[in-house]
């Protein structure tokens, strides 16, 4: 690369990604304006709260998937995927790597939906589907606003039981899907882009190529990566816009009261095809306590909320195919209707 072609594209960089941050940063307060100024909407109305929630999520979702990819990119241009790839697989860590993957999940803030572009860089890095698989089930359940929410509504006991059995199921269900050997079922493109990244990072390595010469391709892919999922979004993001502005609350509490055993694995199918992030939830969850839907039950629907959803698997169908999805979402569920009768039956 000549050096105004270097001098140019550290420009465009030094320009770019602090413009994406910032927008992230201010980007609900934007849409806000947008959607109840500009349009304008009002925000106590179904229409206005679902296209407010259209584009603020379609926006961000966007913009994380191609800050992500480039990361990845840039971690597997200096640590190539085979040596992570044999280091996880052939290295006896006793399940830790399971347990790391679901504590960074519960770290990082990230909805159902949210999560997806980092566990298409993981998978892309060669990362096994397992360890994957355990930071997308933890991520969207755990997070700091959540469980600051969940203690000031039901109190520390509750609050721990939540957190941890959280992290817990990430860990056995990665683990439980890892055992599974199901990359058979991921999708030809992520085939693809893991055979690509590959081949990119060795002849990088053999030619000792320099960092900046490295950047326009890790670019590329990043955008690749996100125009191809870009239509997935879309659905995704659309029907997950009509759950959150078109669903009322009291839907659902007639259905789970205390007096019906089959209130567990009700929340759990009636939980499914809504979509939330857990800060969003919680506040649900107490009208729910409030109004006579016992604890378990109710942590059981805001699991399958936040933790699955319709435009989940929409998003996840670009990267594997819909056996697999099943199999992701049966696993889960199942564990979760568990986890609400263990709840009932402490709490």
């Amino acid at each position: 690369m000549e050096r105004n072609e270097k001098a140019q594209l550290i420009a465009k960089i030094s320009l770019v990604l602090p413009a994406l941050l910032v927008l992230y940063y201010f980007l609900q307060p934007l849409v806000n304006l947008f959607t109840y100024t500009v349009l304008p909407l009002k925000p106590d109305t179904h229409l206005g709260l679902a296209i407010n929630f259209f584009i603020y999520d379609t926006i961000k979702i966007l913009i994380l998937l191609f800050l992500i990819s480039s990361l990845m990119g840039v971690v597997n241009a200096y640590f190539p995927v085979e040596r992570l790839r044999v280091f996880l697989t052939t290295k006896k860590l006793y399940g830790l790597q399971y347990f790391l993957a679901s504590f960074f999940g519960a770290i990082t803030p990230f909805c159902s939906c949210s999560s997806i572009p980092l566990f298409i860089g993981f998978v892309k890095g060669g990362i096994p589907l397992g360890v994957t698989f355990a930071y997308l089930i933890t991520s969207p359940l755990v997070n700091e606003v959540a469980v600051a929410m969940f203690l000031g509504l039901f109190g520390i006991k509750a609050t721990f039981i939540y957190a941890i059995s959280g992290i817990l199921l990430g860990v056995v269900g990665g683990y439980l899907l890892g055992k599974m050997k199901l990359e058979r079922h991921l999708s030809d493109w992520v085939k693809e882009i893991q055979v690509q990244s590959e081949v990119e990072a060795e002849v990088w390595e053999a030619e000792k190529t320099p960092f900046i010469d490295r950047l326009p391709t890790i670019i590329k892919d990043g955008w690749d990566i996100v125009r191809k999922v870009l239509l997935y979004v879309l659905i995704g993001i659309a029907i997950g816009a009509v759950m959150h502005g078109y669903v009322p609350e009291n839907f659902f509490t007639e259905f789970l009261s205390a007096d019906k055993w089959y209130a567990v694995p009700l929340a759990v199918i009636l939980a499914v095809p809504m979509y939330a992030n857990a800060a969003g939830i919680v506040p649900v969850i107490q009208v729910f306590v409030a109004k006579g839907v016992p604890l378990g039950t109710a942590i059981a629907f805001m699991m399958a909320v936040v933790g699955l959803s319709l435009p989940e698997a929409t998003l996840l169908k670009k990267v594997m195919r819909w056996k697999l999805i099943g199999i992701f979402f049966g696993t889960i569920s199942l564990f979760i209707i568990l986890l609400g009768y263990l709840f009932n039956w402490i709490l």
